[in-house]
């Protein structure tokens, strides 16, 4: 093994170019995970997707549109609230806008309860917390020229309402177009909003189906149907982008797999006289693999530490750039997603990518008879 870990000291060239192969790997895999991750967040982040249990969800395009619904809003609440295991809940009515010197309708979300639990990822200022609050999409603040702390005013329904807006909110919906506030903003100014749609999040254990089973229960003879999960709206979105993750990690793997093999093989057929004294000493195959795999060893330990700072540096400048090119602030929350645990493992990919590029020559090396190898020039 010593002999293997030496290696990379006698051909220092050869060594950093299997360095740079390695390096490069690291990197691009290490940018490929990021920029799934930050997609997979995105997506996430623009479905709101965080209940257990909805109902009146009647699609992925939830929002001004929906399908009417029967069922009294206060006898729905008071179905959920009777339920033991309901942790939190709110509920959603929604209108359209239109924004003086703005052409285009704004869609307008207004809430009953606590919705600051419903997957709402700020990029700036903070959530909703009185009557006359409004958060909004970046979108928004460009096409009207505002920004948080300023107040907008929307006509709704014929009536004029005043908001302060607190926050921006990652949203891609109605092209950003989108203002969130408290339903009683809307009351206040003579608007009455009958919720469409109810949002619920279980207590910690609780069986989702046996939850959903009971409150429909009380929910039947209202004419109305809890389902449970969220909207799902992008979750074939989101198996494709996985996918693609998946493949194009593989073929950077490969490639740089390729690098450290070419080098591998430059080196084993250089040695392979050597090799075959050691044979003749009483190296057994198993040994020979590992002196040949150990020899690389150590450099994809340097490729897989240098390489992964690299490709988060890559993507923390990609993924905000994809953002801006869509018209999108993105919030911290899914631009930073490398995690301590996943940042070691990316390193350690290093370590792979050079084991399986040594892999086949080692396997040569292990089956070329001692004779040969003697043999050989």
């Amino acid at each position: 093994m010593s002999l293997g870990l030496a290696r990379p000291f006698a051909r220092p060239g050869r060594t950093m170019v299997m360095l740079i192969a390695v390096l490069f790997g690291a990197a691009a895999v290490t940018f490929a995970v990021g920029l799934g991750t930050s997609l997979n967040a995105i997506m996430s982040a623009r479905d709101h997707d965080a209940a257990d249990v909805t109902i009146g969800v009647v699609g992925p395009q939830f929002g001004p549109g929906v399908a009417p619904r029967t069922g009294d809003a206060a006898e729905i609440e008071a179905a959920i609230r009777a339920q033991a295991d309901t942790k939190a809940s709110y509920a959603m009515a929604t209108t359209n806008a239109t924004i003086p010197g703005k052409a285009g309708s704004t869609n307008v979300y207004a809430f009953t309860g606590d919705a600051s639990w419903g997957g709402y990822v700020m990029v700036s200022g903070r959530w909703l917390q009185g009557v006359g609050e409004a958060v909004v999409a970046t979108p928004f603040l460009t096409a009207t020229e505002t920004h948080v702390g300023d107040s907008v005013t929307a006509q709704i329904d014929g009536r004029s309402v005043t908001f302060r807006i607190v926050g921006e909110v990652l949203n891609t919906r109605n092209g950003g177009m989108l203002i969130f506030t408290d339903a009683g903003s809307l009351t206040t100014a003579g608007i009455d909003l009958p919720p469409t749609s109810h949002y619920i999040a279980v207590k910690p254990g609780t069986d989702v189906d046996a939850y959903t089973t009971a409150l429909n229960s009380q929910l039947q003879p209202l004419g109305v149907t809890a389902a449970a999960g969220g909207t799902e709206s992008g979750s074939d979105i989101v198996t494709i982008l996985n996918t693609l993750t998946v493949l194009l990690t593989l073929m950077l793997v490969a490639v740089s797999g390729l690098g450290i093999l070419n080098g591998v093989v430059l080196d084993v057929r250089e040695r392979i006289r050597d090799l075959g004294v050691y044979k003749a000493l009483g190296m057994t195959p198993r040994q020979t693999i590992s002196l040949v795999i150990t020899s690389v060893i150590l450099t994809g330990v340097v490729g897989g530490v240098l390489g992964v700072p690299l490709g988060v540096a890559v993507q923390r400048m990609i993924v905000p750039s994809m953002g801006d090119a869509a018209g999108l602030k993105l919030p911290a929350a899914v631009v930073d997603i490398y995690q301590p645990a996943m940042l070691l493992a990316l390193a350690l990919g290093g370590v792979v990518i050079a084991v399986l590029g040594a892999l086949l020559p080692a396997g040569w090396a292990a089956r070329t008879r001692t004779a040969t190898a003697l043999r050989t020039e």
